[in-house]
């Protein structure tokens, strides 16, 4: 990947019309159910650390043998087709190889930044994901994302971010909180 990271985003594509689903726009649409983290913690994201992204296409809906309502496994909100999930990066939480066979959902995953330059961040995808014929992302593939694609940041660096914080960021980080409690 040559250029700036925004040069680099502008160039990605992915097959049958995938694309990174935007969290902001998944949180606008559900904002009871699909939290996604605030400003204020995306401004702490750097290297080393794991994001979960959602790549989806609307090429493919859902299929005759799903259940009539598929839940969102993120949000529990009503989805038109199903979300496969990775609950961890593969390098935190190895899971044995699966077969399961590609059906054009939408997939969950983890990434670990390597690079961030303003809003956009080039990773390592850290999953074996199910859907790669079809989107045609494997585990250990480089993708460059806005930092409006993030969905979740891993659990394991929340003291990490915080302690990164000085008093605005913390007080900001607190209304937030608050506001979460209305």
């Amino acid at each position: 990947m040559t250029g700036s990271l925004p040069q680099q985003f502008g160039h990605q594509q992915f097959p049958n019309d995938y694309q990174l689903v935007n969290g902001i726009a998944m949180h606008a649409e559900n904002p009871e159910n699909f939290q996604i983290p605030p400003d204020v913690i995306k401004r702490h994201i750097g290297p080393g650390q794991f994001v979960e992204l959602r790549i989806d296409s609307p090429r493919f809906s859902v299929h005759e043998d799903a259940p009539e309502k598929c839940s969102c496994p993120s949000c529990d909100g009503e989805m038109t087709k199903p979300i496969l999930r990775h609950s961890h990066p593969a390098s935190l939480v190895p899971l044995p190889n699966q077969n399961v066979p590609s059906r054009g959902w939408g997939e969950d995953f983890w990434v670990k930044v390597e690079q961030r330059s303003g809003s956009h961040f080039r990773g390592i995808v850290d999953n074996p994901l199910v859907e790669s014929r079809l989107h045609g992302l494997k585990q250990s593939d480089k993708i460059v994302f806005h930092e409006d694609h993030i969905l979740a940041i891993h659990d394991i660096h929340r003291q990490e971010i915080v302690l990164g914080m000085d008093v605005a960021d913390l007080k900001e980080l607190a209304h937030w909180v608050a506001s979460l409690q209305r």
